[in-house]
């Protein structure tokens, strides 16, 4: 039997559609009611503000990076880097206008701060370098400075999707989408490590991203 699914799981969804195709700011709530079909006031029953809507999907982005948080990782660290990369690029893709419109939806004095999410993604990504410098899979002839790759590897991935958006015209990144995000950020990783490495990240993203 197919699972019914909840109106205000309909609203949040179609709130994310219409934030992310026209912005936070343009969007009313009369638009979403009309993309699920039912009443401003219905609408408003469950949501009474596109703040409210905001918080909502905040709420199920945070649930969403918990629940990988908590998923055990792989063994493999090439497997778990771009298991980390993939995450990142389908969230910023599914949930862009979080990021986009953030000054439209700061409030209070920490909106002028560093994004939490971002904050953290980047945290990860280097701390995920310095395991494979602690693995000795960078080449030690190149003398490569981390701090400068990690922002530049961090910088490749998060702005992905903007590249997608303007230049592709691609509103929704697919699995494919996304592989060649990874594959531009190998771009810039792998020439500075050992073969051995770079046949164990070739291998983890196509193992990652078969089929889609």
């Amino acid at each position: 039997m197919k699972k019914r699914i909840k109106t205000s799981d309909k609203i949040i969804e179609a709130a994310r559609k219409r934030f992310n195709k026209q912005g936070y700011s343009a969007t009313t709530l009369n638009e979403i009611a009309a993309d699920v079909g039912i009443s401003q006031g219905n609408l408003t029953y469950h949501f009474r503000t596109k703040r409210d809507l905001v918080t909502g999907i905040q709420a199920l982005v945070g649930a969403r990076i918990d629940a990988r948080r908590a998923r055990p990782q792989s063994s493999s660290l090439a497997a778990v880097y771009v298991e980390h990369l993939l995450f990142g690029m389908e969230l910023t893709s599914t949930y862009r206008f979080l990021l986009r419109d953030d000054a439209q939806l700061g409030e209070g004095p920490d909106h002028q701060r560093p994004h939490a999410v971002l904050v953290h993604d980047f945290a990860h990504l280097r701390g995920l370098i310095d395991r494979i410098d602690e693995e000795g899979w960078f080449l030690s002839e190149l003398d490569v400075d981390l701090d400068v790759l990690s922002r530049s590897l961090w910088i490749m991935g998060r702005y992905w999707m903007d590249y997608l958006m303007e230049m592709e015209l691609i509103d929704e990144a697919s699995i494919e989408d996304q592989r060649r995000g990874v594959e531009h950020h190998f771009s810039l990783l792998l020439p500075n490590l050992v073969p051995e490495a770079r046949h164990l990240f070739s291998q983890a993203l196509a193992e990652a991203t078969e089929g889609g």
